[in-house]
């Protein structure tokens, strides 16, 4: 196997770990809770952490493995 070959797996591999997108029926159910929770005021730096905190958890590590490419 050469080097792109291994490449490829290896990015395979990694695509498994990946947290998959939402739906659009999904996201269009997330607005509008953010929406609503935004015309009651509750909509807070804390809430929209932990909804996005799977998401930010991915894109880190990710970043984090470009920055490690990198240094090679």
């Amino acid at each position: 196997m050469n080097d792109f070959e291994q490449e490829l797996k290896a990015m395979e591999d990694e695509a498994v770990d990946e947290t998959p997108l939402p739906s659009i029926e999904e996201q269009r159910a997330i607005v509008a809770k953010l929406k609503a929770l935004e015309a009651k005021g509750e909509l807070t730096p804390e809430v929209m952490a932990e909804h996005f905190a799977t998401y930010a958890t991915e894109t880190n590590r990710v970043k984090n493995l470009a920055a490690t490419e990198e240094e090679e």
